[in-house]
C-alpha cells in the first residue's frame, strides 16, 4: 500500500479508469439474459464495444511499464530486482484469482486459466522484453507472435481432428488446453475451451507489445505533443485497417485473441489513448479526470472488489428474493433492470476507490 505522491500521466490514469469502470460493467450483468448487444461479447467472429475492454487494458499494461521502468533500466544493476519485482506481482495476481474461485466454488471444478492469470503472465513477459530487449528487438518479437500464431492456427492440423479448425471446441488451443488442463479446469460455461487459454496468451503478449511501442513513442522528449498525437492517430487508425484486412483471412475474435483482433483493437487504444493525452495532459481539460483517476490508480483492487461484492450481495435474501429482485426487477423493463443493477455496482465501487483516491492511497499488488 502506497502513497499516491508520485508524478503521474493523468491521461493514462483516466484511460486505465475508463477501462476499469466498463469492465466491471459489462461483467456484472443483473440478469444475464438480459443485456444490450453492445454490453455483450460477440458470440465468436467479429467485435463488440465489450470485446475492446480487455485488450484495451493489457495495452494499458503496456504502456504503464515503459512508464514505471524507463528512468530505472539505464542501469544494469537494477535489472535483476525490477525482473523479480515483476514476478512477484505476476504471481500474486494468479494467486488471488487461484483464491478467489476455491473460495466460491471449491478445488474440484477450480479454473487455471482466467483474465487476472493472463493480466499476470502478460505484464511479467512484456516487464522483461521491456528490460532485457531493444524497442527493435520487440517490434520483430511482435511480428514473429502474430505471424506465428495465424500459422498455428489456421495451417497447422489439429491433434483431436487432423485438419486445421478455428471453431470453439475443435481449435488448436482448445486442444492444447484440454491437454494441459483437463475440462474439469476450464471455463465453466464450455468446459471444451476457455477464452484465455494458454496458446491465446501468445498474441496477448503482442497486446501488451502494442502497449510497450506506443508508451515508448509517448515518453520521448525529442518529439512535440503535437506530433506524437498526430502519429499515434495514424498508427492507431493504420492497425485498425490491417486488423479489419487481415480479419477477412483469420477473422477477429476474442476468445482466439486472433492476430487480427491484436491489431484492431491496439490501434483502437492507440486512438483512445492520443484522444485522452490531446485533451488531458496537452489541452489541459481534466476538469472531471478525477472520478476515472480513482478507479485508474487502483485498478486491480476494483476488478477483484467487483468479483466479491456481487458474489456476496447475491447470497443476501430478504423474504426469498434477491436484492436485484427487491431493488431492480419491479420497477425496470428486464433490460433496463440488468443495466441499473450493473451502473450501481460501478458507482458502489467507484465510492470505495475515491476514498482510497481521497486519502491518496494506492494498493498495489
Amino acid at each position: 500500500m502506497d502513497k499516491l505522491t508520485k508524478p503521474r500521466l493523468l491521461s493514462l490514469d483516466v484511460f486505465r479508469g475508463v477501462t476499469v469502470a466498463a469492465m466491471i460493467l459489462v461483467n456484472n450483468p443483473g440478469d444475464w439474459g438480459h443485456i444490450y448487444p453492445p454490453l455483450e461479447h460477440s458470440v465468436w467472429n467479429g467485435c463488440t464495444p465489450t470485446d475492446l475492454v480487455f485488450p484495451f487494458f493489457l495495452f494499458i499494461v503496456g504502456v504503464s511499464i515503459v512508464y514505471a521502468m524507463e528512468s530505472k533500466i539505464t542501469d544494469p544493476a537494477n535489472h535483476a530486482k525490477m525482473i523479480w519485482s515483476a514476478l512477484r506481482r505476476a504471481v500474486i495476481l494468479i494467486v488471488i484469482s487461484l483464491i478467489k474461485q476455491i473460495t466460491f466454488h471449491g478445488f474440484e471444478h477450480l479454473r487455471f486459466p482466467g483474465v487476472l492469470q493472463r493480466i499476470g503472465v502478460v505484464y511479467f513477459i512484456c516487464a522483461v522484453l521491456y528490460i532485457k530487449t531493444s524497442q527493435k528487438i520487440r517490434d520483430w518479437l511482435f511480428a514473429i507472435l502474430l505471424i506465428g500464431y495465424y500459422i498455428l492456427m489456421v495451417f497447422v492440423p489439429v491433434p483431436d481432428t487432423g485438419h486445421p479448425s478455428l471453431d470453439p471446441a475443435t481449435n488448436m488451443g482448445a486442444w492444447l488446453d484440454r491437454v494441459v488442463f483437463s475440462t474439469n479446469h476450464l471455463w465453466a460455461e464450455s468446459h471444451t475451451w476457455d477464452p484465455e487459454g494458454l496458446l491465446g496468451t501468445l498474441p496477448a503478449i503482442a497486446t501488451g507489445l502494442f502497449g510497450i511501442r506506443v508508451g515508448t513513442w509517448l515518453k520521448r522528449k525529442d518529439k512535440e505533443d503535437i506530433v506524437k498525437i498526430k502519429w499515434m492517430l495514424i498508427y492507431g487508425v493504420v492497425a485498425v485497417a490491417l486488423g479489419l484486412i487481415w480479419g477477412l483471412f483469420f477473422p477477429i475474435n476474442k476468445a482466439l485473441w486472433s492476430s487480427s483482433y491484436v491489431l484492431y483493437t491496439g490501434g483502437w487504444a492507440t486512438i483512445g489513448l492520443a484522444f485522452c493525452y490531446w485533451l488531458i495532459d496537452v489541452k489541459g481539460w481534466n476538469r472531471f479526470a478525477a472520478p476515472f483517476v480513482a478507479f485508474g490508480v487502483n485498478a486491480i483492487t476494483a476488478y477483484v472488489l467487483s468479483d466479491f461484492i456481487p458474489h456476496y450481495m447475491n447470497k443476501i435474501k430478504i423474504g426469498g428474493s434477491s436484492i436485484y429482485q427487491l431493488a431492480f426487477a419491479p420497477y425496470f423493463s428486464p433490460f433496463n433492470a440488468s443495466l441499473a443493477s450493473a451502473i450501481t455496482l460501478v458507482l458502489l465501487i467507484w465510492v470505495l476507490m475515491w476514498i482510497l483516491y481521497l486519502r491518496k492511497i494506492i494498493i498495489k499488488v
